[in-house]
């Protein structure tokens, strides 16, 4: 189930597919909390951030699905570097936007080599790592995200605070050609996966392993673990600001405290899953995902500290993504890898997509409050609860197979 190399440590791989997964990560997640202050200059409504979150999620979504068509008949390598290059434009671009539309545009074209660049990534630890190892490997790179809040995020704000809401994007794109680098002289070249084919018989394959049962699940759980999250995560910004009267210049501290903790939450899930089920680390983070909606989106304001909802938020959050991450990377055969994380990818963006555009038609901007937060932090919840049941009934597939 995964290939044994000689020519690159395992923990040397982790450490690059982690930098590849924090600068994709960090073009995605700057754009939400940023969301406040290039809306204002570039005068596009605080209530169309969601949607400006939601196109980038479309667009990985539709280039992952057309990614599963090839991506194993190529290198990993080359993938990665293609999809690096064409990041790396597309963030700069949104640098030199000038109205909605054109932010609009540049965020869809990130989102066209996002989505291939996270399969790409995931299937390469997949291809290296031994199953029974794999929750504390993926929780290792999805530190990524825990270092994009961390460093990444406040850093960025701090930019735009400091010098403009250009900053951040030349900055991550530079970081990003930085990476891209560093990929083409350490990771070494190997031959592609699978066979090459045709484009009917790619789509034959991949209908074929569509109709696995586990596999609809998987992605099931997958896209309503992420929906449930995307429901909050690009209004969490205006919310404070605008709700909770919460000051501008702390949402750097604030983001960087989320971080911190959720890289824990990441290497708990990790152990969890590991040492006894993806069960037990999806049921206890959605338990702690739902006291944090609760408080910070729906009973507001409460006696809980915003810094304390909003860790308790990102905790649970990371916390439920590695539990389902693992658990779905035991689903496909090596030569199936980058195609189901292609689909794995696209099924993720479309729910986060569909989460950020509902949440965008439920609120509505008036008065210098953002309204109906509590109807959206209700549907979140609702959502949440869905995933650890399904993970459960794919886990004893799993387990039974094997």
């Amino acid at each position: 189930m995964y290939q044994k190399r000689a020519d690159i440590s395992e923990s040397t791989l982790i450490w690059i597919v982690g930098l590849i997964q924090f600068v994709n990560i960090l073009d995605f997640m700057m754009v939400m909390p940023l969301g406040p202050d290039f809306a204002k200059a570039l005068q596009i409504p605080i209530s169309d951030i969601g949607l400006i979150g939601g196109v980038y999620t479309f667009a990985a979504a539709f280039s992952g699905l057309i990614a599963a068509l090839f991506i194993d008949q190529l290198p990993r390598k080359k993938v990665l570097i293609f999809c690096l290059i064409g990041l790396v434009l597309a963030t700069l671009s949104g640098a030199f936007a000038w109205d909605k539309a054109s932010m609009v545009g540049a965020r869809i074209l990130a989102g066209c080599f996002g989505g291939p660049l996270t399969a790409a990534a995931i299937a390469l630890i997949a291809d290296y790592v031994l199953p029974e190892k794999r929750g504390m490997a993926m929780g290792k790179v999805a530190g990524a995200f825990a270092a994009a809040s961390v460093l990444g995020v406040p850093f960025g704000l701090e930019l735009a605070s400091r010098i403009s809401w250009h900053a951040p994007f030349v900055a991550t794109a530079g970081f990003g050609l930085l990476i891209t680098i560093l990929v083409a002289v350490k990771l070494p070249l190997h031959a592609a996966p699978s066979a090459a084919r045709t484009i009917r018989q790619g789509l034959g394959h991949l209908l074929k392993m569509l109709k696995s049962k586990t596999a609809l699940m998987s992605y099931l759980f997958l896209g309503l673990t992420t929906m449930s999250g995307f429901m909050i995560i690009p209004n969490i910004a205006s919310h404070l600001l605008m709700n909770l009267d919460y000051p501008r210049e702390n949402l750097g501290i604030l983001y960087f405290c989320g971080g911190s903790v959720s890289f824990f939450g990441m290497r708990f899930s990790g152990k969890i899953v590991d040492k006894y089920s993806a069960t037990l680390a999806s049921s206890f983070f959605t338990i702690t995902l739902l006291i944090a909606i609760g408080n910070g989106f729906v009973w507001f304001p409460t006696i809980m500290p915003i810094v304390a909802i909003f860790i308790l938020f990102m905790f649970s959050m990371t916390g439920r993504m590695i539990a389902a991450q693992t658990l779905s990377s035991k689903v496909p055969l090596p030569h199936e890898r980058g195609a189901y994380m292609a689909v794995q990818t696209t099924t993720m963006h479309l729910f986060s997509a569909l989460g950020a555009y509902l949440s965008s038609l439920i609120l509505v901007e008036q008065g210098g409050k953002l309204l109906h937060v509590p109807t959206v932090g209700i549907v979140a919840m609702a959502i949440a609860c869905a995933a650890p049941a399904l993970i459960y009934v794919v886990e004893r597939r799993i387990k039974k197979a094997h």
